[in-house]
């Protein structure tokens, strides 16, 4: 639609480029026509012509328009009636103020004294005939000009704002491309840090716990127990990796719920390890948002594998809470401890990978430790049922 306005505004600018020729030759045929051949009018109209196309516009250019449409009315009414439009027109086009009227008014007067035979006679009434056709013609000239400036106003500022909405629809369209392209950064560093997570709580804690078997093994008159042991770690953690890469949830909590799983993974850690772990469940359990669900486990894991690694416990405890908001986990072990002060943020990965996994469900995680007073890990998060 805005080119066709467009289109259409160019041409409106041709024709009225062009009005001044078609009524001059208009006048000067009907002239001929009437009046029969004479060399006079026709030189008058190629000098109209000429003063037109060569004359700068300006008032100058329409003092000399109105002087040329007076010397061509003389010839005959038909130029007062065609030709003499062109000065009401260039005179509010090229004028400024009052000087518009004064154009408009020159013409219109040069026009009622060409229809009246000359001027008028000199009394009362002519005079204030003569003057009233001038006035209603300069009012009609002015009105109807004054309405095209509205309209052109409105369409130059119709063009601004659409120029302007054309460069904030440019900058929206950089703006967006921007923010698509720090979204598929944003997602793969997000991506890196989940396989990151994720191959630090399975593979990383699969091949610790296989070390640990396999030194185990080298020590213990039963040694394939301990190989045993290495080779089923070896296996799950295999298994994890690859569920790890297709962002599938892990593998216990599809063969059972959250409190079995847990229970499962705590005497299976107290097994590995020959350690006394108990689990202990609170509250009434109802199913809760697989992403609830896996954070708990994840958590639970990694503070079983630090405890196995660092803290050398002779008895761990877990219990997992179920209050009408929140599923809390505790992990408490009797173990070396460490001081907390002294591990800014949660320390290492595994601490900092918990951390960021409890806060991403809008979650707490609360370390107290001590060295030689053991450690207590309290993760506690929303309880968004499932569905």
């Amino acid at each position: 639609m805005t080119g066709q306005l467009d289109r259409w505004e160019r041409l409106l600018e041709r024709q009225l480029a062009a009005a001044p020729y078609v009524l001059l030759v208009i006048s000067t045929a009907l002239f001929l026509l009437t009046d029969g051949w004479s060399w006079e009018p026709v030189a008058l109209a190629g000098m109209a012509a000429a003063w037109i196309w060569l004359v700068p516009r300006g008032a100058v250019y329409v003092a000399g328009l109105v002087v040329v449409i007076g010397v061509l009315c003389t010839q005959g009414v038909w130029f007062a009636t065609f030709f003499g439009f062109t000065g009401y027109l260039h005179s509010w086009q090229y004028l400024k103020g009052k000087w518009r009227f004064a154009g408009v008014t020159a013409t219109a007067a040069i026009s009622v004294m060409t229809y009246n035979g000359g001027p008028p006679d000199l009394t009362l009434s002519g005079i204030l005939t003569n003057l009233l056709f001038i006035a209603a013609i300069v009012a009609g000239v002015g009105l109807f000009s004054f309405v095209g400036e509205i309209t052109a106003a409105r369409s130059d500022e119709r063009t601004r704002m659409v120029a302007q909405l054309e460069e904030t629809m440019r900058e929206n369209a950089g703006l967006h491309a921007q923010l698509l392209l720090q979204a598929r950064e944003a997602g793969v560093l997000d991506e890196r840090q989940r396989m990151a997570g994720e191959i630090h709580d399975t593979l990383a804690q699969g091949l610790t716990g296989i070390i640990t078997q396999l030194q185990a093994a080298k020590r213990a008159d039963d040694w394939r127990r301990h190989v045993d042991n290495a080779v089923r770690l070896a296996r799950e953690s295999l298994a994890e990796a690859r569920r790890s890469v297709h962002a599938v949830g892990p593998g216990e909590l599809e063969a059972a719920p959250l409190p079995e799983a847990l229970r499962e993974v705590v005497a299976r850690w107290g097994e590995l390890n020959a350690v006394r772990a108990d689990f202990t469940t609170t509250g009434t359990v109802r199913p809760i948002h697989p992403e609830v669900e896996e954070t708990l486990l994840r958590t639970a894991q990694e503070a079983l594998a630090n405890a196995a690694k660092h803290a050398g416990p002779s008895r761990v405890g877990l219990t997992l809470s179920y209050m009408e908001d929140v599923v809390t986990l505790d992990v408490r072990d009797d173990g070396a401890g460490f001081d907390p002060e002294r591990v800014h943020d949660g320390g290492g990965f595994g601490l900092t990978s918990m951390r960021k996994r409890v806060s991403r469900l809008a979650g707490t995680l609360e370390i107290e430790s001590e060295p030689g007073g053991g450690t207590a890990i309290s993760a506690s998060v929303p309880a968004v049922a499932r569905g």
